[in-house]
């Protein structure tokens, strides 16, 4: 069934079809909320807040346009508003981003060196990351973890997509800035040993 015919049969009383519902949008709605969270370090209740916004969406369910908007559209708005809503509850909260568990695993023909500074480099991104204006860190969130296309992220963010465009213009060009020292010394350090 699509996502029109189970929201029909919800509406018309037949609650059960909404639990196929999450099912078909659990996973992304919960990395999104994990993604959000994690410059917070409030990633632990990633969980809670997934359950919240699909109880949030079934509340509301009646008041759903499909002409407005999709409904995963719709979803990933109001999740959103809940990790916004509950990192304003903790406002003094903002940690970098880091990744919780081990970043990345080691390929065979890597080295213990070459893991070591991918490892490092995924954290500096991360930190990043997580250094962007909300809605700018949102956009990125959408547009690379997620891979929502241009009109999702403005129908989710309230924002046209000339501003979405601005915004991920804007989020990378920052990333990349706050990178160059980083990177810099690596190439720097990198072209030191290469002439020993």
């Amino acid at each position: 069934m699509t996502d029109s015919q189970l929201i029909r049969e919800i509406k018309d009383g037949n609650v059960q079809y909404y639990e196929q519902l999450m099912r078909r949008y659990e996973r992304k709605i919960l990395s999104f909320i994990y993604h959000m969270l994690k410059s917070a370090r409030m990633e632990a209740i990633a969980e809670d807040l997934c359950s919240e916004t699909f109880y949030k969406a079934y509340r509301s369910l009646h008041s759903f346009r499909e002409a407005e908007a999709s409904f995963s559209t719709w979803l990933y708005t109001i999740a959103r508003n809940t990790v916004l809503s509950e990192l304003r509850k903790n406002k003094g909260v903002h940690i970098p981003l880091e990744e919780s568990g081990p970043l990345s695993y080691a390929s065979a023909e890597q080295t213990p060196e070459q893991t070591i500074l991918r490892n490092e480099k995924v954290s500096k991104v991360r930190d990043a990351i997580s250094n962007l204006p909300e809605k700018q860190r949102s956009a990125l969130i959408l547009r690379e973890y997620d891979q929502l296309d241009y009109q999702e992220i403005a129908s989710i963010l309230g924002q046209t997509v000339s501003s979405v465009k601005s915004l991920l213009f804007r989020a990378r060009a920052s990333v990349k800035t706050q990178l160059e020292p980083y990177m810099e010394s690596i190439f720097n350090e990198y072209e030191g040993m290469n002439q020993r």
